[in-house]
């Protein structure tokens, strides 16, 4: 039985989000989106780099097989392949790269 948060939920607090959304609203990266917000692919790809998943189908069985838990760290949805890629690929690089300056 669960009592806490993940260890995944715990490291995305320590997050400065506020200048994570500052930085989407600048560079316009949920405009036009209507389900998966820029800071879903991050908890995504943090997801990914945590456990050392190399490929996006990779990514999806793995959190596909932890669906119980799925909410609980953070993720709201389902998470298909060609939604990740989509949303790799039409967002802008500079938010993730300007906010991996401001935690570095």
């Amino acid at each position: 039985m669960n009592i806490g948060k993940t260890l995944l939920a715990q490291l995305m607090d320590f997050l400065p989000w506020t200048t994570f959304t500052r930085l989407v609203t600048r560079y316009g990266g949920d405009r036009y989106v209507k389900s998966l917000t820029c800071a879903e692919p991050f908890r995504v790809m943090a997801f990914a780099q945590l456990t050392y998943r190399e490929r996006l189908r990779d990514i999806e069985v793995c959190l596909a097989a932890q669906s119980a838990k799925r909410y609980h760290m953070g993720f709201r949805q389902e998470l298909k392949r060609s939604t990740l890629a989509d949303a790799n690929e039409l967002r802008d690089w500079r938010i993730y790269a300007e906010f991996a300056q401001r935690l570095v």
